[in-house]
């Protein structure tokens, strides 16, 4: 069967160049999927410190746990930016990460949240939810649940509005802080504390489309195969995890009660057509959606506020909707 693939690399922007030559000077093939999860996750690691290096400075930083409902201890960070007042708790940014559900954590994250603590004014509470295949579907969705639960109830004690909660993700995160949301609205009956989502390049459910055929590489870890692979380590029973609404999240209800969104995408990624597809349900039902495509750039462009301007830009877009549905409070 022929591709028909684009010719990704030499689309991309120079930037987004330069960041490929230097994602390989870091950790070789950082995304191969081929290698184990435990190789992928040490390259993961590694790759990820340099991006993580710089940024802003936190007033406050503290590691705390959260128990899941099955009792099990989540890891959680939060993050009080420079801007915090003792006096004064600020709303609160559940922040889920990236990594296909089988790598990534609190740490390789780290810069994206301080930004985006800074840039918000918010506190940021970041989730070391349990990675596949260790922990199938839906163990991550469960924890990310429980976190958003529990700042719901307890967050007076952390400087946090209870009553004001939002959740961001990338990637297999915004997956997450979608399906989150819906499992809150839907299965505890209660989502009216979740106020915003920033949702960046995520995988909603579709199975094929325009950005599929075209894009995804070795360059960014998610050619078919790749997916698939993802998708086998996260799922138990993939015929049918992938007809739940809380991993196929286009399969929801989605025509009511949808918190706004911000919807980020990459031009040159395969997931592409997610996000596009979920701000079109959204809109075309009345929600408040607001997306934007971030051009010459692949998927995880996130990370690199070091060497590219549209990272920057992305998380600079995404705080600015997020105290647009703020007004009760100055974040900057």
């Amino acid at each position: 069967m022929f591709s028909n693939k684009a010719d990704v690399l030499n689309l991309i922007n120079t930037q987004m160049k330069a960041v490929l030559k230097k994602q390989s000077e870091l950790a070789g093939d950082a995304f191969a999927t081929n290698v184990g999860f435990d190789v992928m996750r040490q390259r993961y690691i590694e790759e990820r410190r340099f991006w993580n290096e710089g940024g802003p400075v936190m007033a406050k930083i503290h590691d705390d746990v959260v128990e899941s409902f099955d009792g099990a201890s989540i890891p959680v960070r939060y993050y009080y930016p420079s801007t915090a007042s003792c006096d004064s708790p600020l709303p609160a940014i559940e922040y889920i990460h990236g990594g296909g559900f089988v790598v990534g954590s609190i740490d390789t994250h780290d810069r994206i949240t301080r930004m985006l603590a800074h840039e918000t004014g918010a506190v940021v509470v970041s989730v070391d939810y349990p990675l596949s295949p260790e922990a199938k579907f839906p163990k991550a969705l469960e924890a990310c649940v429980a976190v958003a639960a529990y700042l719901h109830e307890h967050g007076d004690k952390h400087g946090i509005l209870p009553n004001d909660i939002s959740f961001a993700g990338d990637s297999g995160g915004a997956n997450l802080s979608l399906a989150s949301f819906l499992y809150l609205r839907d299965e505890m009956e209660d989502a009216s504390f979740i106020k915003t989502m920033l949702l960046y390049y995520g995988m909603y459910g579709l199975k094929d489309s325009c950005g599929y055929r075209l894009y995804g590489g070795s360059w960014d870890g998610l050619d078919a195969s790749d997916m698939e692979y993802y998708l086998d380590c996260y799922c138990a029973d993939k015929e049918k995890d992938l007809q739940s609404p809380y991993l196929n999240c286009l399969s929801a209800d989605l025509t009511k009660h949808v918190a706004p969104c911000y919807i980020a995408s990459a031009e040159y990624d395969p997931l592409i057509d997610d996000s596009r597809t979920l701000h079109r349900m959204l809109q075309i039902h009345g929600m408040t959606s607001e997306y934007e495509e971030f051009k010459g750039v692949i998927h995880a462009f996130l990370h690199h506020t070091r060497m590219l301007d549209e990272a920057q830009r992305a998380l600079d877009h995404g705080a600015s909707f997020f105290r647009r549905q703020h007004t009760h409070y100055l974040a900057k």
